[in-house]
Protein backbone atom coordinates (compact mmCIF):
# COMPACT_ATOMS: atom_id res chain seq x y z
CA UNK A 1 0.00 0.00 0.00
CA UNK A 2 1.31 3.49 -0.86
CA UNK A 3 2.53 5.43 2.19
CA UNK A 4 0.06 8.30 1.83
CA UNK A 5 -2.87 5.89 1.42
CA UNK A 6 -1.66 3.95 4.44
CA UNK A 7 -1.43 7.13 6.54
CA UNK A 8 -4.91 8.19 5.45
CA UNK A 9 -6.29 4.77 6.31
CA UNK A 10 -4.57 4.77 9.71
CA UNK A 11 -5.97 8.21 10.58
CA UNK A 12 -9.46 7.22 9.42
CA UNK A 13 -9.36 4.02 11.48
CA UNK A 14 -8.03 5.95 14.48
CA UNK A 15 -10.95 8.37 14.29
CA UNK A 16 -13.48 5.58 13.90
CA UNK A 17 -12.03 3.51 16.74
CA UNK A 18 -11.89 6.50 19.11
CA UNK A 19 -15.50 7.38 18.26
CA UNK A 20 -16.59 3.76 18.76
CA UNK A 21 -14.72 3.57 22.08
CA UNK A 22 -16.42 6.77 23.25
CA UNK A 23 -19.86 5.40 22.37
CA UNK A 24 -19.16 2.01 23.95
CA UNK A 25 -17.92 3.82 27.06
CA UNK A 26 -21.37 5.38 27.44
CA UNK A 27 -22.97 1.92 27.62
CA UNK A 28 -22.28 0.87 31.19
CA UNK A 29 -24.07 -2.18 32.60
CA UNK A 30 -22.48 -1.35 35.96
CA UNK A 31 -20.83 1.85 37.20
CA UNK A 32 -18.83 2.04 40.43
CA UNK A 33 -19.51 4.89 42.88
CA UNK A 34 -16.03 6.47 42.71
CA UNK A 35 -15.49 6.10 38.98
CA UNK A 36 -14.81 3.08 36.83
CA UNK A 37 -17.40 1.03 35.04
CA UNK A 38 -17.87 -2.16 33.12
CA UNK A 39 -17.96 -1.38 29.40
CA UNK A 40 -16.42 -2.37 26.08
CA UNK A 41 -14.57 0.92 25.52
CA UNK A 42 -11.17 -0.81 25.42
CA UNK A 43 -12.20 -3.19 22.61
CA UNK A 44 -11.78 -0.83 19.63
CA UNK A 45 -8.59 0.59 21.17
CA UNK A 46 -7.11 -2.91 21.45
CA UNK A 47 -8.05 -3.64 17.83
CA UNK A 48 -6.46 -0.42 16.60
CA UNK A 49 -3.26 -0.99 18.58
CA UNK A 50 -2.92 -4.57 17.33
CA UNK A 51 -3.42 -3.45 13.73
CA UNK A 52 -1.19 -0.36 13.75
CA UNK A 53 1.31 -1.00 16.53
CA UNK A 54 2.44 0.70 19.69
CA UNK A 55 3.35 4.18 18.33
CA UNK A 56 0.12 4.87 16.47
CA UNK A 57 -1.77 3.21 19.32
CA UNK A 58 -0.20 5.53 21.88
CA UNK A 59 -1.40 8.62 20.00
CA UNK A 60 -4.87 7.15 19.51
CA UNK A 61 -5.28 6.02 23.13
CA UNK A 62 -4.11 9.43 24.35
CA UNK A 63 -6.65 11.14 22.10
CA UNK A 64 -9.35 8.84 23.48
CA UNK A 65 -8.36 9.67 27.07
CA UNK A 66 -8.59 13.40 26.41
CA UNK A 67 -11.91 13.20 24.56
CA UNK A 68 -13.38 10.87 27.16
CA UNK A 69 -13.22 13.64 29.78
CA UNK A 70 -15.43 15.85 27.62
CA UNK A 71 -17.78 13.24 26.14
CA UNK A 72 -18.34 10.88 29.06
CA UNK A 73 -17.65 13.24 31.94
CA UNK A 74 -15.14 12.69 34.70
CA UNK A 75 -15.28 11.56 38.32
CA UNK A 76 -12.31 13.34 39.86
CA UNK A 77 -10.70 15.11 42.76
CA UNK A 78 -9.14 17.85 40.65
CA UNK A 79 -6.94 18.13 37.59
CA UNK A 80 -4.37 15.56 38.78
CA UNK A 81 -6.97 12.83 38.99
CA UNK A 82 -8.35 13.80 35.57
CA UNK A 83 -4.83 13.59 34.18
CA UNK A 84 -4.10 10.19 35.78
CA UNK A 85 -7.48 8.45 35.52
CA UNK A 86 -8.48 9.59 32.08
CA UNK A 87 -5.52 10.66 29.98
CA UNK A 88 -2.56 8.73 31.39
CA UNK A 89 -4.59 5.62 32.28
CA UNK A 90 -5.55 4.96 28.68
CA UNK A 91 -2.07 5.46 27.28
CA UNK A 92 -0.79 2.02 28.40
CA UNK A 93 -3.55 0.34 26.40
CA UNK A 94 -1.20 1.01 23.49
CA UNK A 95 1.01 -1.76 24.92
CA UNK A 96 -1.40 -4.07 23.10
CA UNK A 97 0.41 -2.94 19.96
CA UNK A 98 3.45 -4.94 21.06
CA UNK A 99 1.44 -8.01 20.04
CA UNK A 100 1.20 -6.82 16.45
CA UNK A 101 2.13 -9.60 14.03
CA UNK A 102 2.96 -12.06 16.79
CA UNK A 103 1.21 -15.38 17.51
CA UNK A 104 -1.69 -14.77 19.91
CA UNK A 105 -0.76 -11.08 19.96
CA UNK A 106 -4.37 -9.94 19.98
CA UNK A 107 -4.96 -11.82 23.22
CA UNK A 108 -1.77 -11.33 25.21
CA UNK A 109 -1.34 -7.80 23.86
CA UNK A 110 -4.82 -6.90 25.09
CA UNK A 111 -4.03 -8.39 28.50
CA UNK A 112 -0.79 -6.39 28.63
CA UNK A 113 -2.61 -3.18 27.71
CA UNK A 114 -5.30 -3.79 30.33
CA UNK A 115 -2.64 -4.49 32.96
CA UNK A 116 -0.92 -1.21 32.10
CA UNK A 117 -4.20 0.63 32.54
CA UNK A 118 -4.75 -1.15 35.87
CA UNK A 119 -1.33 -0.02 37.14
CA UNK A 120 -2.16 3.65 36.51
CA UNK A 121 -5.59 3.37 38.16
CA UNK A 122 -4.01 1.51 41.10
CA UNK A 123 -1.45 4.30 41.58
CA UNK A 124 -4.22 6.88 41.40
CA UNK A 125 -6.23 4.90 43.93
CA UNK A 126 -3.44 4.79 46.51
CA UNK A 127 -2.32 8.39 46.03
CA UNK A 128 -5.15 10.67 44.96
CA UNK A 129 -8.17 8.66 46.09
CA UNK A 130 -6.46 7.23 49.17
CA UNK A 131 -9.50 6.01 51.04
CA UNK A 132 -9.55 6.20 54.81
CA UNK A 133 -9.72 2.65 56.12
CA UNK A 134 -11.93 0.79 56.70
CA UNK A 135 -13.78 1.02 53.39
CA UNK A 136 -16.44 -1.29 51.99
CA UNK A 137 -16.66 -2.33 48.34
CA UNK A 138 -18.37 -5.30 46.72
CA UNK A 139 -19.71 -6.37 50.10
CA UNK A 140 -16.26 -6.58 51.70
CA UNK A 141 -14.63 -4.18 54.17
CA UNK A 142 -11.01 -3.27 53.47
CA UNK A 143 -8.53 -1.95 56.04
CA UNK A 144 -5.65 -1.72 53.58
CA UNK A 145 -5.87 1.07 50.94
CA UNK A 146 -3.50 -0.87 48.63
CA UNK A 147 -5.72 -3.93 48.67
CA UNK A 148 -8.81 -1.74 48.31
CA UNK A 149 -7.37 0.01 45.23
CA UNK A 150 -6.34 -3.33 43.70
CA UNK A 151 -9.78 -4.88 44.20
CA UNK A 152 -11.73 -1.76 43.23
CA UNK A 153 -9.81 -1.01 40.05
CA UNK A 154 -9.06 -4.62 39.18
CA UNK A 155 -12.71 -5.62 39.34
CA UNK A 156 -13.89 -3.48 36.43
CA UNK A 157 -10.70 -3.72 34.36
CA UNK A 158 -10.62 -7.53 34.59
CA UNK A 159 -14.34 -7.67 33.72
CA UNK A 160 -13.74 -5.41 30.70
CA UNK A 161 -10.76 -7.49 29.58
CA UNK A 162 -12.67 -10.76 29.88
CA UNK A 163 -15.50 -9.35 27.76
CA UNK A 164 -13.01 -8.18 25.12
CA UNK A 165 -11.19 -11.53 25.06
CA UNK A 166 -14.47 -13.42 24.66
CA UNK A 167 -15.45 -11.20 21.73
CA UNK A 168 -12.00 -11.63 20.16
CA UNK A 169 -12.20 -15.41 20.57
CA UNK A 170 -15.65 -15.53 18.96
CA UNK A 171 -14.69 -13.26 16.07
CA UNK A 172 -11.06 -14.25 15.49
CA UNK A 173 -11.60 -16.74 12.70
CA UNK A 174 -13.82 -14.54 10.48
CA UNK A 175 -11.83 -11.36 11.26
CA UNK A 176 -8.33 -12.87 11.35
CA UNK A 177 -7.08 -10.92 8.32
CA UNK A 178 -8.35 -7.67 9.85
CA UNK A 179 -6.94 -8.36 13.32
CA UNK A 180 -3.57 -9.38 11.92
CA UNK A 181 -3.49 -6.39 9.52
CA UNK A 182 -3.04 -8.64 6.49
CA UNK A 183 -5.35 -6.28 4.60
CA UNK A 184 -2.75 -3.49 4.95
CA UNK A 185 -0.03 -5.23 2.93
Amino acid sequence: MVASKKLTRMLAEAGLMVALALVLGLIKPYEFPNGGSISLEMLPLFVFCIRWGFGCGLLTCTAFGILQVFVQGAVSYGWVSILLDYIVAFMPISLAGLGRGKPGGLFWGSALGAFGRFVIHFISGITIYRIVAPTAVLGTTFDNPYLYSAVYNGSYIVADLILCLIIFALTYRPLRNYYTARDLH
